[in-house]
C-alpha cells in the first residue's frame, strides 16, 4: 500500500477517499466557488497539496459528468502532476473552458485522479527497417 500525505487548504470540501473494488480514481472537488461566462478560462481550485511516492505522479482528468453537468472542458485534456510538484503552497487545480454561463460550488465533484508509476528510462534505437508487415493506413483496421 502506497502512503500519500496530503495537506487541504479548506475544511469545506469532504477529505479524498479511496474506495477499493469500486475505482481506483479518486474524486476532486472544488474548494471555491468560481462562476464563469462561456469563453471564460480559470484554474478551478482543488483544495489540497500532495507529496506522491517516490517514483510516481498523478494523472488528472475531469470526471465523466463534468461536462454535462457545467459546460466545462479541462484546457490539457489530461494534467499530469509530477512528483516535484509537492510544497505546502502548490494547491492542485483544474484548467478549465467554459463553454456556457455556469457555477462551480464548493464541494462540487468535477475532478478525478490516479497515481501511475513514471515512465522507465528508454533509448531510442534507429533502424532502417521495423521488420514488421506494413498495414499501409491508420489505426487497427489498417483503412485509409
Amino acid at each position: 500500500m502506497e502512503k500519500i500525505k496530503i495537506k487541504y487548504f479548506s475544511d469545506q470540501i469532504e477529505k479524498l477517499d479511496y474506495i477499493e473494488g469500486k475505482s481506483d480514481w479518486i474524486d476532486m472537488r472544488a474548494s471555491e466557488e468560481v462562476v464563469l461566462h462561456a469563453g471564460d478560462f480559470a484554474l478551478i481550485p482543488l483544495g489540497v497539496a500532495m507529496e506522491l511516492p517516490k517514483g510516481y505522479e498523478a494523472h488528472l482528468v475531469p470526471r465523466s459528468s463534468t461536462f454535462k453537468n457545467w459546460g466545462i472542458l479541462q484546457t490539457n485534456s489530461m494534467g499530469v502532476v509530477d512528483g516535484s510538484y509537492c510544497g505546502d503552497n502548490d494547491m492542485w487545480r483544474m484548467p478549465v473552458y467554459a463553454t456556457r454561463d455556469t457555477v462551480i460550488h464548493v464541494g462540487d465533484r468535477i475532478a478525478q485522479f490516479r497515481i501511475m508509476k513514471n515512465q522507465p528510462t528508454i533509448v531510442f534505437e534507429e533502424v532502417s527497417h521495423l521488420g514488421n508487415t506494413d498495414r499501409g493506413g491508420f489505426g487497427s483496421t489498417g483503412k485509409q
